[in-house]
């Protein structure tokens, strides 16, 4: 079967994305607004750029039902700041309940019980219950339209990293202990650590 993205709707083209690429990494990500509410949105959209300099990024989607900016996306243009939380499996249910498109006023962290923590570096809250937080600065934003369905890609650069002391081994992360979660399909999650095999590199 071929397929041509042209001649989807655009949440055919989305289904298709999504049941394609994964196991999807997610980006739980935590911002403030100009007044200091914390928002936490998680973001399957994720990966790592390059290591010098220490970028990230996440694309965050237009909302589905008008093609408005996602509260995490207005509230990183207007500060220039967020934090990445990883998650882990002993999360997955507080991170689903901030998937919920709450209005801008309401601090999800407090709505789903996580525990907010100071940072180092930016002045946004890292949530305490994860293992591993990646504070970040602003580095670039690119939009891809404006409707529902379109996106942007947000570029961070790491300005510090907080690693649970019991999660480092020679200056590794224990996979492990961090139990770390994926996104695939729909309503389903994988624990990556269920099969794994390795292939050394030629």
């Amino acid at each position: 079967m071929e397929v041509s993205p042209d001649t989807l709707e655009w949440r055919d083209a989305y289904k298709l994305l999504i049941g394609s690429i994964l196991p999807r990494p997610i980006a739980f990500v935590s911002t403030i607004d100009e007044n200091g509410i914390a928002n936490a949105a998680p973001f399957s959209f994720f990966t790592a750029i390059c290591a010098d300099p220490m970028l990230i990024c996440f694309s965050p989607m237009r909302r589905g039902t008008d093609g408005a900016k996602k509260d995490t996306l207005v509230n990183i243009e207007n500060t220039k700041q967020f934090v990445i939380n990883i998650v882990s499996e002993n999360m997955a249910k507080q991170m689903n309940d901030c998937a919920v498109e709450f209005e801008p006023e309401v601090d999800e962290l407090d709505v789903a019980g996580l525990t907010k923590e100071t940072s180092l570096i930016v002045k946004v809250p890292r949530i305490k219950e994860s293992l591993v937080h990646l504070e970040c600065e602003l580095y670039q934003v690119l939009d891809f339209g404006d409707k529902p369905g379109a996106g942007s890609l947000v570029i961070g650069k790491v300005l510090n990293i907080h690693v649970k002391d019991e999660l480092l081994q020679n200056g590794r992360i224990d996979t492990a202990k961090l139990q770390p979660i994926g996104r695939m399909a729909g309503n389903t999650y994988t624990n990556p650590l269920g099969k794994t095999f390795d292939i050394i590199r030629k």
